[in-house]
C-alpha cells in the first residue's frame, strides 16, 4: 500500500533527519518502526501522512504520487499523534470526532454515522457528551484514535501511542489496535520502548541516525536492538517466547 523509494529529509536547520530511506509497507501489514529518540521515526511517519515534504525521494499510498499534495491520499492515511492533546480541537469527546468528517464537506447524516462508528469501535459511547478535558490518559489516546477512524483511513500510524500512559491504559489502547488490525487496517507504530507491541507485530524495522539498520520477522531482530539503543523486551533477555499478557 505505501511504497517509499530514497527518501531523505532536511530540516531548515540543517538537520539531516532522514537518509535513503526504501521501505515497502503491505495491505493490511503491522508494522513496528523503532528506534531511540532522534533516529527520525516520527519525521518518517510524517512525512507519509503528508505533514511534511520531503527533501528528495518519492513517496507512493496506494499508486498515487505526493501525500503533501493530494486530499485523496491524506483520505487513506491518517496518524495518531504522540500528545493526544496535540490533536484534540472539539470541547466534547463527539465534537471531537466530528471534526475531521466535518472538514470532508460529508452530509449532517454521513456525519453522525462516522461518528456513532467510530465511538463504538473505541467504547466511548457513553462519554460521548463528556467534556475532553476530563478524560483520563488512555481515554484521550482512545479518542485521537476514534477522531482518526471518522476519517476512514485504510492505514492508521501511531506515534509513541504508549507514552505517559499506566498499565490499565496500555491494555486498552493495545487491545483497540489488536481489533483494528483484524479487521483489517495497516497500522505502523513507532516507539523507542518495543515491550508492549513487538509481540504483536508481524514485522520490524530498525531505524538509527536516519537510517534503516535492519528490518524482518520480530524475532529474528531481538539480538540486534540493543546494537541500536533499543532495550529488548524483558521476555527476550531470559529467552521466553511471545506473550499476551498486554491484552489478556
Amino acid at each position: 500500500m505505501i511504497e517509499i523509494r530514497n527518501l531523505h529529509h532536511r530540516y531548515p536547520d540543517g538537520t539531516q533527519a532522514l537518509r535513503g530511506i526504501d521501505l515497502t509497507i503491505d495491505d493490511g501489514e503491522f508494522l513496528l518502526i523503532c528506534g531511540p529518540n532522534g533516529s527520525g521515526k516520527t519525521t518518517l511517519i510524517r512525512l507519509i501522512c503528508g505533514l511534511f515534504k520531503p527533501t528528495s525521494g518519492s513517496i507512493r499510498i496506494d499508486g498515487l504520487k505526493d501525500p503533501h499534495a493530494s486530499q485523496e491520499i491524506r483520505s487513506l492515511v491518517g496518524m495518531v499523534f504522540q500528545d493526544p492533546d496535540s490533536q484534540i480541537v472539539g470541547e466534547t469527546v463527539r465534537e471531537d470526532v466530528a471534526f475531521g468528517p466535518e472538514n470532508l464537506g460529508l452530509s449532517p447524516g454521513e456525519i453522525r454515522e462516522r461518528v456513532d462508528w467510530a465511538l463504538r469501535v473505541m467504547g466511548l459511547q457513553d462519554r460521548s457528551e463528556k467534556p475532553c478535558h476530563l478524560l483520563s490518559g488512555g481515554e484521550k489516546r482512545r479518542l485521537s484514535i476514534a477522531g482518526v477512524l471518522a476519517m476512514r483511513p485504510r492505514a492508521i500510524l501511531f506515534d509513541e501511542p504508549f507514552s505517559h500512559l499506566d498499565y490499565p491504559g496500555v491494555q486498552e489502547v493495545l487491545k483497540h489496535m489488536l481489533l483494528l488490525h483484524r479487521e483489517g487496517h495497516s497500522l505502523v507504530v513507532t516507539t523507542h520502548d518495543v515491550e508492549k507491541v513487538i509481540a504483536h507485530v508481524g514485522r520490524t524495522v530498525i531505524i538509527h541516525n536516519g537510517e534503516i539498520k535492519a528490518a524482518g520477522k520480530p524475532e529474528d531482530l531481538m539480538s540486534e536492538l540493543p546494537r541500536f539503543g533499543i532495550r529488548p523486551p524483558c521476555y527476550a533477555l531470559f529467552g521466553r517466547e511471545r506473550i499476551s499478557w498486554l491484552t489478556e
